[in-house]
């Protein structure tokens, strides 16, 4: 089991095992569900390697990252699963950006590069029907257009990660960045209308 779901295990487990003694008791809040742990649980296993990916293109830093994402797990434990069970993934990814790019700000990192990225180690499983060069030339346009989203301004890139590779809508990447549905829409438009045109080059 990794770090942060021990962490989270713990947590929860402290939520709902309640003191012997009665005076302890009343100052506790009333115990969670049983499921509740296992929900978190089962939210860290879903949501535990996107996120450390998301927090890292922010700080820079994977112990940081990691660090980012147990504090947003954690975070989730003292939450009511009724409030944010239908928009759980969108809750995650806003904590976690919040938690990293104030992680970035009190150490003094921040810049114009802070929203910068790299290439997605989580990459999609190979058509088995697809023969070698077809293979190949997907892997090869793959990587063309990672290295030319590299090349985009910070705030493009993120948009652009959010909604192609994490799938959030236009209004949940708003909620999550805090920029407006509008601005969310502009940036994706410029950002893949130059993507475009750059892959429209033939590569030298």
């Amino acid at each position: 089991m990794s770090r942060i779901g021990e962490q989270t295990r713990g947590a929860t487990q402290a939520s709902v095992d309640s003191p012997r003694d009665s005076t302890e008791r009343t100052a506790v809040p009333p115990s969670p569900p049983i499921d509740h742990a296992a929900w978190v649980r089962a939210a860290v296993a879903r949501y535990e390697r996107p996120l450390i990916v998301y927090a890292h293109r922010l700080t820079h830093d994977l112990d940081r990252a990691r660090d980012v994402v147990q504090e947003t797990f954690l975070k989730l434990c003292l939450q009511d699963r009724s409030q944010i069970d239908s928009h759980l993934a969108e809750w995650l990814f806003t904590v976690c950006r919040n938690q990293a790019l104030d992680v970035v700000r009190k150490e003094g990192r921040m810049n114009t590069n802070t929203l910068d990225d790299t290439p997605n180690p989580i990459a999609a499983p190979a058509d088995p029907l697809a023969n070698p060069a077809e293979l190949l030339e997907r892997r090869d346009q793959a990587q063309r257009a990672l290295d030319h989203l590299e090349t985009l301004p910070p705030a493009q890139r993120e948009v652009i990660r959010l909604k192609f590779q994490h799938g959030f809508s236009y209004k949940e990447i708003s909620r999550i960045t805090g920029y407006s549905i509008s601005y969310v829409g502009v940036l994706v438009h410029l950002g893949m209308k130059t993507l475009r045109a750059r892959m429209a080059v033939p590569s030298g």
